[in-house]
This record gives structure tokens, C-alpha cells and sequence, in this order.
């Protein structure tokens, strides 16, 4: 039996990937900061599925910065795939938590990696990373290949993870790699983010629950793809017998004022009527133009998004109604 271990199961990446692994029948390991809101949140059906819990999926609380604990629970469970999702999250926060940043989002990754090269039989490993990486890259579409050049305390932090993973790879000769993502949204995004944000309002004000959403800009562009077919690429990467980096995106980009025109339009209201601009929530650097070439992705792997913009942005709407 094949057998997994997940950092950052409880997150919106975590959980699809959790599910995803147990239809393809593995034994899944993952690892839990806060066990007491598991009923509830994005893992809740299966936390409360007695079949499956501690028969095939066992949830360890911990944390992965701390390095002998996770040490402990992996030489216990003995995965031959590691999925590594964690981390915060916000490039905005970044720029106000730097230190914590660099040693949640960057240090911690090495010392995993460091982790992986004392064991005997080293897990195929892949490392969650970002499109931020790239920054102001001044190309229409960021490859494999494009030069890393992150504008936040999080773009930096992730471009040394990446850099790393393929440092183990070339040096010490791990399959480690690292999925380059591109925003990929789902219900189950985290309320911090954009598209969430305004997807639940355009829900709310319909209800009569709330009169304004308010946003920084609508100028901003994204390349926006479906979160579960993003995790469907990172099973499909680590299924490869030499592990690689690969780009996960939809090539496209969409502005956040097509975001909200889309999820308004979807509740049949005109966003205009209920949308104001805040100069505060400006974020102080903003990534221009990221958008991903997954030809690299579909090539090799045979993986695409399969879910278009305005499908996507509805089905974020209803799951908010």
C-alpha cells in the first residue's frame, strides 16, 4: 500500500489531496496544528467516517517547525510520497511578519529536507510553492525557466524552498521537486483571500445580509485555475519515476474586476451598485501580471485546469448561498 504524508492537510490543498489519495487507495498520514476544529472544517466528513479514520487516515498534531517531533512522526510513518503545503500564507503579511515568514515558510522546508536525507528510504518529496516567486517578472507567461525575482518577504521565502528542493535533488540525489502555483481557488479557500471575500458578499448582500464590500483595487490580475485539479497535478508529478518542477496554471489572466463583475452577475446584481474602493487595503507590493505557461505540465504530465474563469467564479458564489 501506497503511503502519504501531508503537511498543511487541514487547508484547502490538504484536505482535496487527502481525499483524492484515499480513492486511489493509500494509507494517509497528515499532520494537524489545531486538532479541535477537525469536525468542522475541510476534513470534517472524513474525521467523522470510522472507516476510514485511524484505519487509513491518521492525523498527528504537531507543528513542522518543530523539527524533532516531525522527525518522529515520519521515521513512524514511514511515507514513500510527502506532500509539503504548509506554510503562511499572505504575501501581504509578510511584508509586516518577515522574520516569521523566512523561518516558517523557508527555514522549515530545509529543515525537513534534512530530515528526509537521514532516513534510510527518502520519500518522494514535493514542495508547495508560488507564482510570487517570479514578482515583476516582465514576461507575458512565466515558465520553468524563468529567473526568480519575488517582491515579498513570501515570494522570497519561497524561492529559497524551491531553489532547495532542486538543490537535494541535483546534490544528494532525492527526488525532490517543487509545483510552481498559480492562484486556484475552491469553497474551501481561506476568507483572506480575494476571491473568497468577494464571492461571500455578492452572497450576503443578495441575502439583505450586508449593504458594501469593500476592496483595495480592481485593477490587480491573476491567473486563477480549480483548486482540485491543481492536486490532481500534484499526485500526477509525484507518480513520475525522476521527479521534476512544473508549473501548475491556466495561462490566462483575469482582473479582479472581472472577478466581481462574474460574481455579482451570478446572484443577478450589478457590482457597481455595491462595490467600494479603500485606499487602506492596498497592498504596498503588488505582483504584476503573473500568469503561468503549464505547457511544460500538459506535455509531460498530461495534466490542464479543467474548470473555465466564469465556471469557477460561479461555483464559489453558490457554495457561499
Amino acid at each position: 500500500m501506497n503511503r502519504a504524508f501531508i503537511t498543511g492537510i487541514t487547508g484547502q490543498d490538504g484536505s482535496y489531496l487527502a481525499e483524492l489519495l484515499l480513492e486511489k487507495g493509500y494509507e494517509v498520514h497528515g499532520l494537524v496544528h489545531r486538532p479541535e476544529g477537525l469536525s468542522s472544517g475541510n476534513l470534517g466528513k472524513l474525521y467523522s467516517d470510522e472507516a476510514i479514520m485511524n484505519k487509513r487516515l491518521f492525523l498527528h498534531t504537531g507543528s513542522f517547525e518543530d523539527n524533532t517531533h516531525l522527525r518522529r512522526l515520519i521515521m513512524r510513518a514511514k511515507p514513500n510520497e510527502f506532500y509539503h503545503l504548509a506554510a503562511q500564507s499572505s504575501p501581504r503579511l509578510s511584508l509586516e511578519l518577515p522574520e516569521t515568514t523566512m523561518e516558517s515558510v523557508g527555514m522549515a522546508t530545509v529543515r525537513l529536507l534534512e530530515i528526509l536525507r537521514d532516513l534510510d528510504n527518502p520519500p518522494k518529496f514535493l514542495y508547495a510553492s508560488s507564482s510570487e516567486i517570479f514578482g515583476e517578472p516582465g514576461l507575458t507567461l512565466q515558465d520553468e525557466s524563468t529567473p526568480m525575482q519575488p517582491s515579498t518577504p513570501y515570494g522570497v521565502a519561497k524561492a529559497l524552498s524551491t531553489q532547495m528542493a532542486k538543490i537535494y535533488r541535483s546534490a544528494y540525489g532525492l527526488n525532490t521537486c517543487a509545483a510552481i502555483l498559480y492562484n486556484h481557488e475552491s469553497p474551501r479557500r481561506s476568507g483572506q483571500f480575494v476571491t473568497m471575500k468577494v464571492a461571500r458578499a455578492a452572497a450576503r448582500i443578495r441575502r439583505g445580509q450586508q449593504k458594501k464590500l469593500q476592496l483595495g483595487n480592481l485593477t490587480g490580475q491573476r491567473d486563477w485555475g480549480w483548486a482540485p485539479d491543481y492536486v490532481r497535478g500534484f499526485w500526477m508529478m509525484l507518480q513520475q519515476e525522476k521527479v521534476d518542477d512544473f508549473i501548475l496554471a491556466t495561462g490566462k489572466l483575469h482582473t479582479v474586476e472581472q472577478f466581481v463583475e462574474r460574481a455579482f452577475a451570478a446572484v443577478g446584481l450589478n457590482w457597481k451598485d455595491h462595490v467600494e474602493l479603500d485606499a487602506a487595503l492596498k497592498t504596498a507590493v503588488e505582483p504584476a501580471r503573473l500568469c503561468g505557461n503549464p505547457a511544460k505540465a500538459k506535455r509531460v504530465l498530461g495534466w490542464e485546469n479543467t474548470v473555465p474563469f466564469e465556471a469557477m467564479v460561479e461555483r464559489l458564489v453558490v457554495s457561499q448561498l
